[in-house]
């Protein structure tokens, strides 16, 4: 049986919301599976579920949990090695992975042979940077890029989840092989929230995902406002969590001061059903971010059935076809995605097929047998890099 710990940053639920027990129970079929993370407060927990959860304190700032990741999950995965000898160790990022890769280092001193796959879920040199102010940016992206060559140097294997992800990852480890396939969703939730013929009269405009600068939200309120006088009865649905919770304040001073309150809506971030029902009462969804990886959260709404207005930047302009899905918009560009957002309001019926469109490219591009076929083909790899093949 192969024994294998999943390394990251995700925060995780007792018990799994879910979204995770739909993953880990369709994962926990190709082995013994070990999940370190972060609980959703400051009280570590540890519990099994489809896999059993080591989760460490979500400290508050964003400093502490990455020394907390590389001290204590280091230790974590060493115990896991040497207790329940775990044989994989997969990383969320090169970050995250620093701990793996130490793990993995001394326990090849001792003797014990691990197989390191890092995974990058997105611009790994950037998007920090497009996320929140950085005191001393030159000094951190220097460590940020020695941390991540430490990783990737380690690693036997790389996952990508699109081509631009791919693209780094060879770039800064040519030669090394990358394997490349989605992230993870629970895409049935979203399929079953289809919106009905009589609901397409709906002005809800919707974003979901973290706030953060790198997102664009204050480009959204900003093009929402050049169209309110045409569109009465639009609103601005804005679903997440305030990851900096300074650019979330502004947000919401933002709205005030262009006099949309009424019109723009903040709610908090809600699990992935609940999601799934936002996007039933939008008439579209917007992410006008600056990077990303491949955002899942574009093809749930996609297979919702609504069209989506994105920018072609990373991993997007693989899963949203301009002008048949969706639309692509430049980031920043306030007055091209006003436009976008006046013409999907302004022709229902054409927006209606743009998202008929993309709920049939979201039945075509993720399954969960796809996604659990491509973990095996990694752990197949893994194990014969254990033997020596």
């Amino acid at each position: 049986m192969t024994r294998v710990c999943f390394l990251g940053g995700t925060r995780y639920s007792q018990p799994l919301d879910n979204t995770g027990k739909k993953k880990f129970g369709a994962l926990k079929s190709l082995g013994e599976l070990f999940v370190i993370g972060f609980s959703q407060d400051l009280y570590p927990r540890r519990f099994t579920e489809h896999a059993h959860f080591y989760l460490m304190s979500r400290l508050p700032l964003p400093m502490l949990r990455y020394i907390e990741m590389f001290v204590l999950g280091s230790l974590l995965v060493l115990w896991l090695i040497f207790r329940y000898r775990v044989q994989v160790l997969v990383t969320e990022s090169p970050y995250e992975g620093v701990a793996a890769a130490l793990a993995k280092k001394v326990a090849g001193w001792l003797g014990r042979k691990v197989v390191l796959v890092v995974e990058s879920h997105g611009d790994f040199e950037e998007s920090l940077f497009l996320q929140r102010r950085i005191l001393l940016p030159r000094l951190y992206r220097l460590i940020m890029r020695c941390a991540a060559g430490f990783t990737l140097q380690r690693a036997d294997l790389l996952r990508a989840v699109s081509r631009s992800t791919k693209a780094q990852l060879t770039r800064w480890m040519p030669g090394k092989p990358v394997v490349q396939f989605f992230t993870w969703t629970d895409i049935e939730a979203f399929f079953g929230a289809s919106i009905p013929d009589d609901e397409r009269s709906c002005r809800n405009i919707l974003y979901a995902g973290v706030l953060i600068p790198r997102k664009g939200v204050h480009h959204l309120i900003n093009a929402f406002a050049r169209i309110i006088e045409d569109s009465p009865r639009a609103k601005l649905v804005i679903v997440g969590r305030a990851e900096n919770k300074d650019y979330a304040a502004e947000l919401r001073q933002q709205a005030g001061q262009l006099s949309l309150n009424g019109r723009v809506r903040f709610v908090k971030e809600v699990p992935q059903v609940e999601l799934a029902a936002w996007m039933r009462k939008a008439c579209m969804f917007v992410l006008p971010t600056y990077s990303e990886g491949l955002p899942r959260v574009l093809f749930e709404a996609m297979a919702t059935g609504i069209p989506v207005i994105s920018s072609p930047v990373s991993g997007i302009p693989e899963i949203v076809q301009d002008g048949t899905t969706g639309f692509l918009v430049p980031p920043g560009d306030e007055a091209a995605l006003a436009g976008r957002l006046r013409w999907v309001l302004e022709h229902p019926d054409e927006a209606y097929e743009m998202g008929r469109q993309a709920q049939e490219f979201a039945k075509q591009f993720f399954s969960t047998e796809i996604y659990v076929q491509n973990y095996a083909c990694i752990f197949k790899m893994a194990r014969c890099l254990i033997r020596g093949r």
